[in-house]
């Protein structure tokens, strides 16, 4: 698909997750009615508050409360310093929102021409399309941490910290949002790909595209199965260190490198703690599956391509973990059916960070087994 075809429905995916977001954030308002827990219990109230928060323009209650007034005394120095602070957060979510429109316009543009909804990629071009959602949403948060950080008046206080707590923080509505936005694009896609001779798919060596696949899966399991274990978990929250702006790296190092968190059945039922692990491997079989029909799918298989794609099969891997351990979950009964859905669009900084070493991986495997067919044309 040419770049000109790839840009309408790329622009209307933008635009519609950026006013879906938007729409979201703006809502949250409505929450702090006194109605609202007579439709929402309690917990499900404050579980969706926290879910709208990062998109809201007006800050969380107490946020710019303890904000330095500045360097002079007096009430008008203290209104001044919490004005200043107050378009600090206003800045900060500009820039977010900004942010998430180019994100994501410049992700669907490159994966609406490496799989264009058509010969067969539909399904895969939605699910790319889904999975590059949370990704533009987290690259938005953190892109806008620096200025949200700085409306609480204490920039300087755990720098590395605060900007993890911020990047976790893009929440479940970005998922939710995703969802309908891809969509949406896909349906215009396919509209403005009527009339340009189809692409056909690449032929690749089944062998080739299952030891691909299987290096690709590899990389992934590095964070999933080994750093997610608890005790090397604690390890990098703990060995490495610093000073000034970059003390206490900890929990940042955590957010970008781990994709979960586990530790032995001690303590816990063995079924349980059977059930757990069975959704990891179910993940991992959904990373392999991917990466497996990835090369077939693209129009091109470039570097750029491969990383891209293999970010979005983990992301999508992560999606269907996630959605496995909230059928398993047993704390609806405890905080409400909204909580159950509160681990959706959680890993996506490490599912960046391993799911483009686990792309690139995946292509050099594929290079180096000869991976396509005698038959194939060049590209």
């Amino acid at each position: 698909m040419t770049y000109r075809r790839a840009a309408i429905p790329a622009l209307v995916g933008g635009l519609l997750i950026t006013m879906l977001l938007w729409w979201a954030g703006a809502s949250a308002q409505a929450l702090q009615l006194r109605g609202a827990t007579s439709v929402f219990d309690a917990q499900s109230v404050s579980e969706l508050r926290r879910w709208l928060a990062p998109w809201s323009y007006d800050p969380p209650a107490g946020a710019l409360a303890d904000a330095p007034a500045g360097a002079g005394t007096g009430g008008e120095s203290a209104l001044s310093g919490g004005t200043q602070y107050a378009g600090l957060y206003s800045t900060a979510m500009q820039i977010r929102f900004v942010a998430v429109f180019v994100f994501y316009l410049a992700g669907a543009l490159f994966l609406i021409r490496r799989i264009p909804p058509t010969q067969g990629r539909t399904p895969a071009t939605v699910l790319a399309l889904w999975a590059w959602g949370p990704v533009a949403g987290t690259l938005a948060v953190t892109v806008s941490a620096p200025w949200l950080i700085a409306s609480g008046g204490h920039g300087s206080y755990r720098v590395l910290p605060q900007l993890a707590f911020v990047i976790a923080s893009s929440g479940p509505i970005v998922v939710l949002a995703a969802l309908l936005t891809a969509l949406l694009t896909v349906l215009v896609a396919r509209v403005t790909a009527k009339g340009e001779d189809p692409l056909p798919r690449q032929s690749v060596s089944p062998r080739a595209a299952r030891l691909a696949a299987s290096a690709g899966t590899a990389v992934i399991a590095l964070s999933l199965v080994i750093l997610s274990y608890e005790s090397v978990a604690a390890w990098i929250q703990t060995a490495f260190g610093g000073g000034g702006l970059l003390s206490e790296p900890g929990d940042l190092l955590r957010e970008w490198l781990l994709l979960g968190g586990w530790s032995g059945p001690a303590g816990t039922p063995l079924g349980d703690w059977l059930l757990y692990r069975a959704v990891d491997v179910v993940m991992l079989v959904a990373v392999w599956w991917a990466l497996r029909l990835l090369p077939g799918l693209l129009t091109r298989t470039t570097v750029p391509a491969m990383a891209v794609g293999a970010v979005c099969a983990t992301v999508g891997g992560l999606l269907v973990s996630q959605v496995l351990y909230t059928a398993v979950s047993s704390d609806v009964a405890v905080w409400g059916p909204v909580h159950l859905f509160s681990r959706l669009g959680e890993g996506i900084p490490a599912a960046l960070t391993f799911g483009s070493v686990a792309g690139t991986a995946a292509l050099a495997t594929l290079r180096l087994t000869g991976g396509r067919e005698p038959g194939e044309l060049p590209q």
